[in-house]
């Protein structure tokens, strides 16, 4: 077995390359979801950022991002290294991103842990967070262990896949006694209806799969070649192209629009037998539409959650909020119930609730008319 990375050897990849259409109209293309503020006084990719600078010197943290979305990226982190954000030339799936990072941090060090993390997630207990982390980064520079970050569920949600868990595994020699618990992931299921998930809760033997990886440039190539082999050879194309960044941009322009489009879960977590599960036994959400903000606002006594000068009568279980930066005004309801309203300087929402997915049509409606195709 190999020696533990120090600090220094470890390296947190963030992703932060995606649309955030259900948060219309605050989240736009150039200012997605990662980027807005909509909890407390930082974007979501700056809470991201912070969560991690406890476990990984800040230079060895990359964004992996979009030519779109990478000068607002640039803005909000100034003190991150220029060349530590990334922009993908194309959207081609987590698989492409995850292989991206993997070949500019395996430039850097070849012996060298890296976590990858999505840039959008609420975690308010952050000490708990980077104990699992720090965990998942000691097991992983000890073992060839795919490390995945699991959710203990708290409600039957269908709208994530789970992962379920087999054998405890015990701390490797050497190693002082894990915080966190690890398992070996026994399978991964798809999104589940309703009564597959009452079933995965009642079980206690399923976790969330939040989309959270922990693994070493050895062990995510050495999967690579096995199970997604030419994905392999643009690791190695791309690891020798990254120490100039000129060179990699001028090949990644030229590549990435043929590589396949594929999940990371489907390309390379799903076949493998090396997958460990760490109990990610802290609060965590991956509020993936306007209605998950009510999980974080205290409601008033009619259960509507504003943010914003709201006045109401006989209006309940709303979710207002004011991100108009110019001229606010109160907004005032009457009689309106189980919805949605968001008003920016240049856009209103009004939606029901139960139709909150259907966001991303709209958006899409917008896109397609010439009137309204800037304000996406």
């Amino acid at each position: 077995m190999s020696k533990p990375s120090k600090n220094n050897d470890r390296y947190v990849i963030i992703m932060a390359g995606g649309r955030g259409e259900r948060f219309w109209p605050v989240s736009r293309q150039k200012t997605p979801k990662q980027l807005i503020t909509l909890l407390g006084k930082r974007s979501f990719l700056q809470q991201a950022v912070d969560r991690v600078t406890a476990v990984v010197p800040l230079k060895n943290v990359l964004i992996i991002t979009n030519a779109v979305q990478a000068a607002e990226v640039r803005r909000q982190l100034p003190r991150l290294p220029k060349e530590n954000v990334v922009a993908e030339p194309i959207g081609r799936d987590t698989c492409a991103a995850v292989t991206l990072g993997a070949a500019i941090v395996g430039a850097r060090s070849t012996t060298a842990v890296m976590a990858v993390l999505p840039a959008d997630h609420v975690i308010p207990s952050e000490k708990k967070f980077q104990q699992v982390l720090a965990d998942g980064f000691d097991l992983a520079s000890r073992e060839q262990a795919i490390v995945t970050i699991g959710i203990k569920p708290t409600e039957p949600a269908t709208g994530y896949g789970y992962i379920q868990v087999g054998k405890a595994l015990s701390t490797p020699k050497g190693a002082k006694r894990y915080k966190t618990a690890f398992h070996k992931a026994a399978r991964f299921v798809e999104k589940p209806n309703l009564e597959k998930a009452e079933q995965y809760l009642a079980s206690g033997d399923y976790r969330w799969n939040a989309g959270m990886f922990i693994w070493s440039f050895v062990t995510i190539t050495e999967g690579l070649q096995k199970h997604q082999p030419a994905m392999a050879e643009a690791c190695q194309r791309w690891f020798r192209a990254a120490p100039n960044p000129a060179k990699l941009k001028r090949i990644l322009a030229r590549e990435y629009p043929k590589i396949e489009k594929i999940s990371v879960d489907y390309a390379l977590l799903e076949p493998s037998r090396n997958v460990v599960v760490a109990a990610g036994d802290f609060d965590w959400d991956d509020l993936g539409a306007w209605n998950a903000l009510a999980r974080h606002l205290k409601p008033d006594a009619a259960g509507n959650c504003a943010v914003g000068d709201f006045v109401q009568v006989d209006a309940a279980r709303n979710i207002i909020f004011d991100a108009r930066t110019r001229h606010q005004t109160p907004i005032a309801v009457v009689g309106l119930c189980d919805s949605i309203l968001v008003m920016t300087d240049d856009a209103t929402l009004l939606a029901h609730k139960s139709q909150s997915q259907k966001i991303k049509d709209l958006v899409k409606k917008l896109s397609e008319t010439r009137r309204y195709s800037k304000l996406v």
